[in-house]
């Protein structure tokens, strides 16, 4: 099991949550209730599962593909440590990740 710590985008709340290894980030969030939309289920085709990861924890990711780096350019409030959940598989390397919910986003569902 993975540890995943998520902090609202106003930084006030936290939630720390278990996920079994070889998971993708996206599939934890959703299921832990973050609002993260992964409008396109993971195929990397949009930018709606963005998430700020912890500077720290950062270094521990593998590189962003260059067709990641093209969906985070249409991210909104993108940062140096941005990254789309549907890209981080969680393993024992990324134990006790810390992930940021972007303060905005782009609602691909009309929602």
């Amino acid at each position: 099991m993975t540890k995943v710590r998520f902090l609202s985008a106003d930084g006030e709340s936290e939630q720390l949550v278990d996920a079994p290894d070889g998971t993708r980030l996206l599939e934890v969030a959703q299921e832990a209730g973050q609002p993260l939309e992964g409008t396109c289920e993971g195929q990397m085709a949009c930018s709606t599962c963005h998430v700020i990861v912890d500077a720290g924890d950062f270094e521990k990711l593998p590189e962003a593909s260059e067709e990641e780096e093209d969906m985070l350019d249409l991210a909104v409030g993108a940062t140096r440590t941005s990254r789309l959940a549907c890209q981080i598989h969680l393993g024992d390397t990324l134990d006790c990740l810390t992930v940021r919910i972007p303060p905005e986003h782009r609602d691909m569902q009309g929602r």
